[in-house]
């Protein structure tokens, strides 16, 4: 940014090995917040070999764990330091407002502490054989190099999700942040060499997956890839890898049911609704996109929604007035712009929203109204598909067992909430919903020290607590006899 070189490979910060560049654009407003590098397929094919390089002859993998634990705990250190100047480049890339990015860089530092004490207290694990000759143990060690590639709702805390454990494991990487909100994670990087990162064990490019994608992601010097993103560009990773027999693990996103029995609590049901759907414009994957309330509620509640969601103050990120912010880009826009037109032909009830907020002062910006649809059902595409913005859907129930099929019919399976006073049936239908993470009585939460991940269409593997260290190591059994002696089993010597 600002002229100086966005790449890092092996250490040294580099230009693009063309000379491209791509101009990032702030979404309030239309405007070029940046011109950053843009990296080739061979400059992604020499990070992987730095990464290589820095695995098979660095010293990084068998650095004692302590250390690798200082070094997380510096980046963490040196992250609540740079706080303001990364959540403002948050939302400048991302347009959301400044509060939710501080909450953002908070949850990553929260992430880089969280794994710094886990990897700490990891042992290896002792098998009783039965001989006491025998000392027989099941070893972690890292899986080697690893190509992080995150989306572009949540730039840097999904980077973080795989950065933290992969350094904590003692693997080596090449980042790949979305090409359309790259600022903070080229600003993480350069921390991270701060913090005292070796050269060859953090790399980043950054790009489009379709010029950088193969040179990542068909390299046989990989190991491990992953990725958060669509589930088509998962698909396309997922089966290129295979020719390699490289681990993936995927998070593809969600199209998460938000189930609202008669007896929830009222005030706190609306709330975490709108929440659950508008935050962030509803760009976030585990949004609560699909409403299934009760019959016996609903034109209320949905009246209610209505009510407030008209409320909802969009503006800038940067205006502490501004309750939501744009969308990411006038693509994007024009994507959910479709969406709402596809509800309509589908014969969706069109509640409030669907169109561009008529402010002149946003007129420059991407920015859309929260939009609900009511009367939907599961025939529609605007249920079916995740439209990944202010778009809400009404589904109605009568009967438990119907709310938790309307819950599960989806080909997706990242979260989901339930709602309810009755902590019986609240626990029921938790456990009969076929999602990663379930939400009762609250919506969106999560803490670094539990799992995050889908079912289904949503991806495999998992990110955050101990099974996401566990995706950055490989298993290894050693059995040392300290005794060793003949095994006489052939008896011609």
């Amino acid at each position: 940014m600002n002229g100086d070189p966005d790449l890092l490979i092996d250490g040294v910060w580099e230009h693009a090995s063309d000379g491209g560049t791509r101009r990032i654009i702030d979404p309030a407003d239309g405007s070029v917040a940046a011109v950053v590098d843009e990296a080739t397929p061979q400059d992604a094919r020499r990070a992987v070999a730095a990464a290589r390089a820095a695995f098979d002859a660095g010293a990084w993998p068998a650095t004692p764990v302590a250390e690798r634990a200082a070094l997380l705990r510096r980046i963490a250190d040196l992250l609540v330091r740079d706080k303001e100047e990364l959540a403002r480049l948050e939302t400048v890339d991302t347009g959301k407002t400044l509060a939710e990015s501080r909450i953002d860089i908070d949850d990553v530092v929260s992430v880089f502490r969280y794994y710094a004490d886990l990897v700490g207290v990891q042992a290896d694990r002792l098998i009783d054989v039965g001989d006491p000759a025998v000392v027989s143990r099941v070893v972690r060690e890292p899986i080697g190099v690893c190509v992080l590639i995150a989306p572009w709702n949540y730039p840097l805390l999904q980077m973080s999700w795989k950065v933290a454990p992969a350094l904590a494991a003692g693997c080596t990487m090449v980042a790949k942040p979305s090409e359309v909100t790259p600022l903070t994670t080229i600003a993480f990087a350069r921390l991270a060499v701060e913090a005292g990162v070796p050269a060859g064990v953090l790399n980043l490019v950054q790009g489009s997956g379709a010029t950088l994608g193969a040179a990542l992601t068909a390299n046989p010097e990989v190991d491990f890839i992953s990725f958060t993103g669509g589930l088509a560009t998962g698909r396309t990773i997922t089966r290129v890898a295979a020719d390699n027999l490289t681990k993936v693990a995927t998070e593809l996103g969600g199209k998460n049911p938000h189930i609202v029995f008669a007896d929830a609590d009222w005030d706190s049901s609306v709330d975490q609704v709108l929440t659950g759907v508008f935050l962030h414009s509803g760009q976030v994957c585990s949004a609560g996109t699909r409403l299934i309330v009760e019959e016996s509620i609903a034109d209320d509640f949905v009246a209610e929604l209505a009510r407030r969601a008209e409320r909802i103050r969009v503006g800038p990120g940067f205006d502490p007035t501004s309750e939501t912010g744009p969308l990411v880009s006038e693509e994007h826009r024009t994507k959910v712009e479709n969406y709402v037109a596809l509800g309509i032909s589908e014969g969706a009830k069109l509640v409030t929203g669907g169109v561009r907020p008529s402010d002149p002062e946003l007129e420059a910006g991407s920015f859309f109204l929260p939009t609900i649809f009511d009367r939907c059902d599961r025939s529609m595409r605007i249920v079916q598909e995740e439209t990944f913005g202010p778009i809400l859907t009404v589904e109605r129930f009568t009967t438990e067992a119907e709310a938790i099929r309307l819950g599960n019919d989806t080909e997706y399976g990242l979260a989901a909430g339930v709602r309810t006073a009755d902590p019986a049936r609240g626990e029921r239908v938790a456990r009969a919903l076929r999602h990663g993470t379930v939400w009762l009585n609250d919506f969106g939460y999560y803490t670094a020290a539990a799992e995050w991940g889908g079912f289904k269409r949503s991806g495999n593997g998992r990110e955050l607590g101990p099974t996401g260290l566990a995706e950055y190591q490989e298993i290894k059994h050693v059995w040392h006899n300290t005794a060793p002696k003949p095994a006489e089993w052939f008896k011609g010597g």
